[in-house]
Parts: structure tokens; sequence; C-alpha cells
């Protein structure tokens, strides 16, 4: 009877232990480190104990969200990158070429949390996207992501004579379609500007006196025929779905033969993004063709809005203060919405989240530095990015969301 007492009280002694000293001590230093996204489950063997033993690094980085984390200084940055003498660069985005001064702006790395970002390895991405199709569809900023991957992708090409646009067109924001094409690896990379993604139009007849222009929220940029069979896209939205560049401007939303004038621009947004969802359900082949819709870009006018004196050519180094970021957009809450509806449905649909990691760098604007011939009291630019700069690591992203689900074009 005493033995049987003895090995009862084995296991009480054990659960007194943790009661009245590991777990206060567990919830004593959460409550010191409230931020701290480890420390729930960071305290020594009691880690190993809720963190499978055998989970390896690679493991753990394929469930990494390289979305949040912060930019680490890396002086070598810019002797790994391009440089403004890219062929396929905006004037607009060479800022070192416009008078920009230092380079402190490209010597940051993006460094996610508890994982690495993989290399960007430019010959890998060209032989997994041989022959086939990269297409780039939505705003300005959209073109200023589509010339950072050219230009990633160019240092990899043994003759880069051999890389040129199909048509012979100069790389310009006034251009509605560009297409670069690597002779090399039957390869063309893709820029349609469809700032809505879709069509704006005339009046239709009868409309109201204050409209003075639509946007067709039930039906899709007539370019969208030229999508269909790319094995990547990449889906951009958000800047022109405000009020300033719709119904200030007097531009409303209509659905069939009807204009909404009270249609708020978010419920615009939202439909425009369910008739992009049909569009792929009715167009594209599951097995096919990857689609990525990358989130909304931060802007950074400082002291006034783009047109009322706002700035941003003060700023030399990423935001430190976290109280100054600004709160999640709701665009991406629909966009995010879009793509798990596209889930769900079996479709390759992945939001590429650049928010977070782009509303620090705040440093990375052309600002004033515009493109030769911009008069000197122009606005400064403010939204746009600055190349080599912040859009190469939204290219980092989208690689390393390709290497994680195994991407290649069948024909490789």
């Amino acid at each position: 009877m005493q033995q049987k007492l003895q090995l009862f009280c084995i296991p009480f002694k054990i659960l007194l232990f943790l009661s009245l000293i590991l777990i206060p001590s567990i919830v004593c230093y959460n409550i010191l480190n409230p931020l701290n996204q480890s420390s729930v489950i960071g305290i020594g063997f009691l880690s190993q104990l809720i963190l499978h033993k055998s989970a390896s690094n690679s493991a753990l980085e394929s469930h990494c969200d390289y979305s949040y984390g912060n930019w680490a200084s890396d002086e070598t940055q810019p002797i790994q990158k391009y440089t403004e003498n890219c062929p396929f660069l905006d004037p607009g985005f060479r800022c070192q070429q416009s008078g920009r001064e230092d380079m402190d702006y490209q010597k940051w790395r993006w460094q996610p949390q508890r994982c690495n970002l993989p290399t960007f390895d430019a010959a890998d991405f060209l032989r997994r996207i041989q022959n086939g199709r990269i297409v780039f569809a939505g705003d300005s900023i959209g073109r200023n992501q589509w010339e950072s991957l050219i230009c990633m992708l160019m240092q990899r090409v043994s003759n880069q004579s051999t890389v040129y646009e199909q048509y012979g067109n100069p790389i310009t924001k006034h251009k509605g379609y560009l297409s670069i094409q690597f002779h090399e690896y039957n390869l063309s990379v893709e820029y349609y500007r469809v700032p809505f993604l879709v069509m704006t139009d005339r009046l239709p007849p009868r409309a109201p006196p204050e409209v003075r222009g639509v946007v067709r929220v039930d039906t899709l940029h007539w370019y969208s025929a030229k999508w269909v069979g790319a094995d990547v896209l990449i889906f951009s939205a958000g800047h022109w779905w405000n009020k300033d560049k719709t119904v200030k401007m007097g531009y409303y939303f209509q659905e069939g033969g009807s204009v909404n004038v009270t249609m708020d621009v978010m419920e615009a947004f939202r439909r425009s993004l369910n008739t992009l969802k049909s569009w792929v359900m009715n167009n594209l082949e599951p097995g096919k063709s990857h689609i990525f819709f990358r989130s909304y870009s931060p802007v950074h006018y400082r002291d006034g809005e783009w047109n009322e004196g706002g700035n941003c050519d003060m700023n030399t180094r990423p935001e430190t203060d976290y109280t100054k970021l600004e709160p999640e957009p709701l665009h991406n809450i629909l966009i995010s919405e879009f793509a798990k509806q596209m889930e769900i449905a079996n479709r390759n649909v992945q939001f590429l989240n650049i928010t977070y990691l782009t509303e620090f760098r705040k440093d990375g604007h052309p600002s004033s530095h515009r493109e030769p011939g911009t008069p000197a009291n122009a606005p400064q630019d403010c939204s746009h990015w600055c190349l080599p700069g912040v859009p190469d690591t939204w290219n980092e992203l989208l690689y390393a969301n390709l290497l994680k689900i195994g991407f290649r074009t069948k024909m490789t």
C-alpha cells in the first residue's frame, strides 16, 4: 500500500512543480515580453516539447511567412544587384542619374522572422520559366516591379543583346502594352497597363450630369484576352481605387447598362475583384497558370498630399518608429479574401503581401529626383520606387513563393 502511494506521489509532485514554479515563470516572462512572438514557447526545453524535435530548418522555412520581419543593413547589396545602366529601366526610376547623390537606399536587405529569404537565383529562375510567359497586369507600380524583374533576370543572360522589346518600343510609362523577350530561354515577360483591371468607358446614354466617365466593374479590360495561357500572372491594383481618381474626377461605377453614383469605391473594387475571379475560373487552366495578387504598395507623402506639397526627399533611411506606420489598407483585406476564395476553388492563387515590409521604406522613392525634363515645381514622386530598390525585394518574395510550390513550366 505504501509503495502504491509513493508511485502516486511522483506525478503529483511533477504537477505541483509545474503549477507553482514553471507556469508562473512563463506568465511573468510573457508579461515582460509582450511583443516577442517567440516568448510563449521560446523558453529552453519547453520549446522543444511544444515544437517537434525533428522539425528541420528547411521544414520551418517551407511554412515561413516572408512578409514580416525587419530591414537589415547590408553594404554588399549594391554589388549583388544590377545597375541603372539596365536598358529596360524607365528614366523616372533611375534616381542616381536624376541627381540623387546617396546610395543608402540600396544597402538594405529584408530579413523575415524565424527564417531566411532564399537568395534570388536568376539562372535558376530562367530555367524554371523557360518556354513560358510572365504577365504583369495593373497600375504603374506594377510596371515598377516588372522592370525590376527584367533587370534581375538579365544578370544571368550570357548575351544581353538577345533580350529585347518584342516590337522595338522604348520603355515608357505611356505605353499600354510592352513585352520583353528573352530569346535564349524562349521567355516573354509582359506588362499591361490596366490601373483598374476592369474597363473604363465613355458615358452611357442618359447618364447623370455629374458623370464624366465610368468604371465598368463587371467587365474586365480587353487586354485580358492576351493573358490567357500565361504561366505566372502578377496582378496589382489599389492606387487608382480611391475617391481622388474616381468620383472626384467624375468617374462613377457602372454595372450592366446603369451607372450607380452612390456606390462606395471599396464596394466597386470588391465587385471588380469578383469580375476578375470569374475570368480566372473561365479562362485559365488550373494546373498551368500560377497567379499572384500583389498587395497595396504604400506611399509616403508627408506634410501634404501629392498635389499639396507632400514630400519625401528628406528621408534617407527606413522608418524605425513603428507608431508612424499606417494601418492595414482596406484594399489588402479585399485582395486577401479574393485569394482565399480562389484557393477554395482549387486555383493556384497567392496573396503576395509586400505592404508591411514596404511601409518602412520611406527612403526608397524618387521624390524630387524625377526623370529629365520634369519641371522644378512638379510634385515629388513618393509612390513609385527607385531602381535598383524596394521592388527587387518584392521579386525575391515572388521567387521564394514559386520555389515553395516547386514551380517549373511543363515544357522544361
